[in-house]
């Protein structure tokens, strides 16, 4: 795939990414941002997954799981207990990409190009992170008008509703950075997808996302009270449905932190050491 060209600025003549300022290293990202972008215009087929698993997931789950954990002839009940888990859902899913696009990049040559500019190293990956959050807000859109299709009530307000958005992206946010990660260190794409999916699985479905956890056995239901999807999934459900939030959503914020903190040094290290 072809890749839109990065100009960087002639003056700039360092490569140490310590001496390269704030304001340079923004415009950087800026413009790889901007590249990461143009390939998605030029690959509109890349947005189906943002456009359509939302759809998809809230259909097979409300019309498939509704009728047994809510009752016959209750969906709309199960619509208010799905949706605010799936926010969750879409953003450990959407963020498996960011890892298998930084994995391609590398095979196709594209970093041998950046390689060869002054520009910080960081800057490749928050660039892909930033366009990947992009996605990652598009995807919440869908999920909440199939949500409202589907009968989804705000028992809160809207600002609590663009909380639990917010606090959706920013675990999401962080986990990119897993997944970046990841990507550097597989060898192909498709290891980092079966890798991915070996993860995502057991914490998807191990967590209070689509079905309430008092029904799994003592050790699953111990697995959950620490799956931080659970605690995402408990926190939107707050905010959106109403109740208590204040300690799933600290909980949720300082995974975010916690992740980010010790996978985003890893990962742009690894990059360095990479590129």
């Amino acid at each position: 795939m072809s890749a839109a060209t990065l100009t960087a600025p002639t003056t700039t003549k360092v490569t140490d990414e310590g001496r390269i300022g704030a304001r340079a290293n923004l415009r950087h990202i800026g413009a790889l941002a901007r590249r990461n972008m143009l390939q998605i215009k030029q690959d509109p087929e890349s947005m189906f997954d943002v456009l359509l698993m939302p759809i998809v997931f809230t259909l097979l789950f409300v019309y498939v799981f509704g009728g047994a954990i809510s009752g016959e002839g209750n969906q709309q009940a199960y619509v208010n207990y799905l949706i605010p888990g799936l926010m969750a859902m879409m953003g450990m899913n959407i963020a498996m990409a960011v890892g298998t696009g930084v994995n391609t990049d590398f095979k196709t040559g594209v970093m041998d190009r950046f390689r060869t500019m002054p520009i910080a190293r960081s800057s490749v990956l928050i660039a892909k992170i930033v366009v990947e959050i992009g996605r990652m807000l598009i995807a919440s859109c869908v999920l909440l008008i199939m949500g409202f299709i589907l009968g989804l009530t705000i028992s809160t307000s809207a600002l609590h509703l663009l909380a639990a958005v917010a606090l959706a992206t920013v675990f999401g946010a962080s986990l990119m950075w897993i997944f970046v990660l990841l990507g550097l260190a597989m060898k192909t794409a498709q290891a980092v997808q079966g890798v991915a999916m070996l993860v995502l699985m057991p914490l998807q479905f191990g967590s209070s996302i689509f079905a309430p956890t008092k029904t799994m056995p003592g050790w699953l239901e111990t697995f959950t009270d620490f799956n931080p999807l659970s605690t995402l999934a408990d926190a939107s459900r707050g905010l959106i449905n109403g109740g208590p939030v204040a300690h799933s959503v600290w909980i949720t914020l300082a995974w975010s932190v916690v992740i980010t903190l010790v996978t985003a040094p890893l990962a742009v290290a690894k990059f360095r050491k990479k590129a």
